[in-house]
């Protein structure tokens, strides 16, 4: 049975199966790596129902898209997450109405997002996104730029430095895996080098998708962003 045609539940049964094994192959801890929904196209009744069965972190590309939702949603206890690119006159937004930012890339975007965090909610989870493969299309800082924005974002109050994010070249040899080890070794340097920084929570790897998601794990993946294979075929954006 096509995955779009097999009950929500079962699909996301299967998904947490799948993770808890890649966890186990790789000599991990089965809770060390967490499911994100990518919910970007997705309606809140689909949030909803995929919340109630006990899913509570939901990825967005798009600030826009993204706020009807939240909205709709409010007080579900659901966490939001921005996985998309981010445009500075949307830095208010996003940090007032998420709880993690994952594509971080700019010195601008940090400071903005810690003077505009409101000061009843927690510090904003962030992580900075890696353009690992150097990719001329796609967001993020070279490996060898990661550090000085992580000194930065690492002494904003409002702000709380989690790890990195990365979205591989698609047509990767061996599941991505070289890129994925190099994004864990770019963390390892940072976690040694960064003064300043709460190496207690300097614990992410946000990295992995439907189609790569146990390569990422094995490299050492605390977040994997999974969409298609959890909702079924991604509908077009309006």
């Amino acid at each position: 049975m096509p995955d779009a045609d097999r009950p929500l539940d079962q699909r996301l049964s299967d998904l947490h199966a799948r993770i808890r094994a890649a966890c186990l192959a790789a000599g991990r801890d089965p809770g060390s790596c967490r499911l994100l929904a990518v919910s970007k196209t997705r309606d809140a009744g689909e949030i909803r129902a995929l919340h109630a069965l006990g899913q509570a972190d939901f990825g967005e590309n798009y600030v826009q898209e993204a706020l009807p939702k939240i909205a709709a949603l409010a007080g579900s206890g659901i966490r939001w997450h921005l996985i998309g690119p981010l445009q500075s006159n949307k830095t208010r937004e996003v940090a007032g109405h998420f709880d993690w930012v994952h594509s971080l890339d700019r010195e601008k975007i940090a400071r903005r997002l810690n003077d505009q965090r409101p000061a009843h909610l927690p510090p904003l989870q962030v992580c900075i996104q890696v353009n690992i493969d150097d990719e001329d299309s796609k967001s993020g800082l070279a490996p060898g730029e990661v550090e000085a924005l992580a000194r930065v974002v690492a002494g904003l109050p409002r702000l709380r430095l989690r790890g990195l994010m990365t979205i591989p070249r698609p047509d990767q040899p061996a599941g991505h895996g070289s890129a994925y080890a190099r994004l864990a070794q770019t963390m390892q340097h940072l976690a040694g080098t960064i003064p300043g920084l709460d190496r207690a929570a300097f614990d992410t790897l946000s990295m992995g998708m439907s189609d790569d998601f146990e390569a990422a794990i094995a490299h050492g993946a605390t977040w994997v962003r999974i969409g298609t294979a959890l909702f079924g075929p991604r509908p077009p954006r309006p």
